[in-house]
């Protein structure tokens, strides 16, 4: 399961989606969580679904691949749909047992937060997938600076989500590792109920966090042995340049945005009363 968290990881492939500016990905993912959000009835999902199938294409990421990221989130996924299923109130109750209830508006709401959540991970990995760290450095570098004339340090800021971006697949692989070798001294962390491989992951934190901080300081010394002193009078050596490809997916997203609140305001919310 370690292995299937697929956001903050890399796929090299030579599409349209990895061609684009990474201003116009961190624009378009921006803009797809606030859909996600927004969307109310079952032609608005239908929108986004076929806007992010026709995206997962043209990104030329294997289906699969993707898919398997969500296994990570597995368990978020159902607590939220049990909770949501049976802790909504309301007076339309379908099923009743002792405390336990369900309502229509319980299984619309747990409907519509499984598929959000599940395309909120979908979404955010097709970006990380098909841009490297460096890119989404210079993107967000780039997007941010008009907030240094208020002296927000925007070059750090990057930095910052950067280095945890491309910290997320190094742990990864270390705990992996961590997991491997404690196994193979007899620890069992696939066995016996939820709770006790919940418990049988805690002896992983401490070699999992002397690794980091040991990571960590590693980089340090690197960027202070390069005379890393912060963006001032930095320069780029590919410097980021719209494309015509870059203004067309501007447009493109401009119109599934606007067709998202346009079908928000025409669409009838989910109904599963019939």
């Amino acid at each position: 399961m370690i292995r299937d968290i697929t956001i903050g990881q890399y796929y090299p492939a030579d599409s349209l989606l990895h061609r684009l500016d990474p201003r116009v990905k961190l624009f378009g993912t921006m803009l797809f969580l606030i859909t996600v959000f927004s969307f109310k009835g079952i032609a608005g999902f239908a929108l986004i679904t076929v806007f992010l199938a026709v995206v997962i294409r043209l990104s030329k990421v294997p289906f699969w691949y993707m898919v398997k990221g969500l296994r990570a989130i597995a368990v978020l996924v159902v607590l939220t749909a049990v909770f949501n299923l049976f802790l909504t109130s309301s007076p339309n109750v379908i099923w009743e047992w002792k405390w336990l209830h369900i309502t229509r508006e319980g299984v619309e709401t747990a409907v519509k937060m499984v598929l959000r959540l599940i395309y909120l991970i979908l979404g955010t990995s097709l970006m990380t997938l098909t841009t490297t760290p460096n890119q989404l450095t210079d993107g967000l570098e780039k997007s941010l600076k008009p907030l240094q004339a208020v002296r927000v340090p925007v070059h750090e800021i990057a930095m910052m989500m950067a280095i945890a971006l491309r910290f997320i697949p190094i742990l990864i692989e270390e705990t992996d590792k961590i997991m491997r070798a404690q196994m193979a001294r007899g620890a069992d962390f696939e066995s016996g109920s939820l709770l006790r491989r919940a418990k049988a992951m805690i002896p992983l934190l401490v070699p999992l966090f002397i690794s980091a901080f040991r990571r960590a300081n590693d980089l340090a010394m690197a960027m202070e042995a390069r005379c890393y002193r912060g963006g001032a009078g930095r320069t780029k050596m590919k410097p980021l340049k719209y494309k015509k490809q870059d203004y067309a997916a501007y447009l493109a997203l401009i119109l599934f945005f606007a067709g998202v609140l346009l079908l928000r305001r025409l669409s009838f919310p989910i109904d599963f009363q019939h």
